[in-house]
């Protein structure tokens, strides 16, 4: 039944916001419908807050803080009006209507501590790019004109450009809730409309009041606008019922998602509010926030400067890695066949500037197929892996191991002899983890030879030893006729 708590829980609430339709157009009614539904989101969140891990719960007390104050405000606010006769700007009920954005703000801060163990440094400039882009559009018709109003007092001015700053930090905090990694479930985007629901709410409320609409007067409009704050109580306790609020603060596999494109035409979008207003004001010849506008159009700039620098650095990155698995082998970390292709030849030549020895040798795991078929691939996997390491530990640091293919590898021996060569190949052999063994042929450069030719002696080498009975190494058969290059750089042999 608990884990179906949240349907219920979803079904009573939308059945209340449907009612809430029909109820008579009464302030005590409404406030009384709304508060109902607002203390009851925040028992919600509460009682999915007490099944999880206590660890778990500091996000949800937030939210549920948050929410409590709200429609708290509401209560308050319906009293001083009807019964006290209050109701001119600031009342009472203001500081618990503003204790919604920080709550919330930390709510969703926690959270990303948690699912985001490292800094997100481009969700922190995507979400300061939408708070500076729509922070100047509240500037110019908000908070402007709200702290220059000579008909209020300080402290009425400052109440009303509260609102809308809570407003944008509910928005950055929405915004680096949506472009941070972690687990996505029901859960998250419960939250995430909660968030957005109440952002849209106060947006149209602004809108509405500025192009003179008398929200109180209209009943359509009033009780469309009490079903946005509502509806955006009722989704944090649909959030906090759902079973994928247990793993809402856990770190996902993954990277943070990806810069969508209807995430860059936003970002876009919130640079150019700037300087459109400021044409705007310009083509009006009203141009009276032009400092503001300026400096958020420096910001702007900055930030996306910033992004820029983040995304160069991210392909960057990705190049250089590309680069590396290119040239390694994924399971064992050694080079892989395509690197001893590009290095071998390098290697040959300076052995040949130097006049020092050089040895290759071929290495193959004895019965391996009958290894995997017996324990699985996964233990064949695990053995490939232990043989490697335990290989690397035995050669020393100069010596090259390399993957060829399969459960064959390849050594490039250099400064050594052919006697030495066998020693340290034999010391190799010892080393083998999980009481498995090895076949080896190795091949001495002749110093002219290429680098294709002393492979094959050594595979060669490598084919005796298997049939000699394997656990061993061989040296390669030496060359038949020895070459000497003729003044043309032609070979004669």
């Amino acid at each position: 039944m608990s884990r179906h708590r949240w349907k219920l829980y979803g079904a009573v609430t939308s059945a209340a916001l449907l009612a809430y339709q029909l109820i008579p157009e009464s302030a005590w009614w409404k406030a009384a419908w709304q508060v109902a539904v607002g203390y009851g989101a925040v028992a919600a969140v509460l009682v999915g807050a007490h099944r999880l891990a206590p660890g778990q719960r500091a996000p949800w007390w937030c939210f549920a803080a948050g929410l409590f104050g709200n429609v708290s405000g509401i209560a308050v606010a319906i009293y001083s009006a009807e019964v006290l006769h209050v109701d001119e700007s600031p009342t009472v009920a203001d500081p618990l209507f503003l204790t919604l954005y920080p709550a919330c703000a930390l709510g969703v801060a926690l959270l990303l501590k948690r699912r985001e163990p490292r800094r997100n440094w481009a969700a922190m400039v995507d979400a300061g790019t939408f708070a500076v882009g729509l922070g100047v559009l509240a500037w110019v018709y908000v908070i402007a004109p709200a702290a220059h109003s000579p008909d209020t007092t300080l402290l009425a001015r400052m109440v009303s450009i509260a609102y809308p700053v809570g407003d944008l930090l509910l928005l950055a905090m929405l915004t680096r809730l949506l472009r941070s990694g972690g687990t996505r479930g029901s859960a998250f985007w419960w939250i995430a409309a909660s968030c957005g629901a109440f952002f849209v709410g106060d947006t149209a409320w602004v809108v509405l009041n500025n192009l003179g609409v008398d929200i109180n007067g209209l009943q359509v409009v009033n009780r469309g606008m009490d079903m946005i704050f509502l509806t955006a109580y009722s989704l944090f306790g649909v959030a906090a019922l759902h079973p994928s609020a247990r793993e809402l603060d856990q770190a996902g596999a993954g990277a943070a998602p990806r810069l969508s494109l209807p995430m860059l035409a936003s970002l876009a979008a919130a640079t150019l509010i700037a300087p459109v207003l400021l044409g705007m004001q310009l083509v009006t010849n009203t141009l009276a926030d032009g400092l503001a506008i300026v400096l958020a159009s420096a910001v702007l700039f900055l930030l996306v400067v910033t992004r820029m620098a983040q995304l160069v650095r991210e392909v960057e990155r990705q190049a250089a890695k590309v680069q590396t698995l290119s040239r390694q082998d994924e399971l064992t970390g050694l080079p892989n066949r395509r690197a001893w292709n590009d290095d071998i030849p390098r290697a040959l030549k300076q052995a040949q500037a130097s006049g020092a020895p050089v040895v290759v040798a071929m290495i193959d795991l004895d019965h391996f197929k009958k290894f995997n078929d017996t324990f699985g691939h996964p233990a064949g996997d695990r053995l490939l892996v232990e043989a490697c390491s335990a290989w690397r530990g035995s050669l020393r640091a100069v010596d090259t191991l390399a993957r060829f293919g399969g459960e064959e590898f390849i050594a490039l021996l250099p400064g050594v002899t052919a006697g030495e060569a066998a020693t340290i190949l034999r010391r190799t052999l010892e080393v083998t983890p999980l009481g498995q063994t090895f076949s080896a042929g190795f091949a001495c450069w002749d110093g002219t030879e290429t680098a294709g030719e002393l492979i094959a002696r050594a595979d060669a080498a490598l084919y005796r030893a298997k049939e000699a009975g394997r656990n061993r190494v061989v040296a390669a058969e030496p060359i038949a006729e020895p070459r000497v290059p003729r003044g043309d750089g032609a070979l004669v042999g």
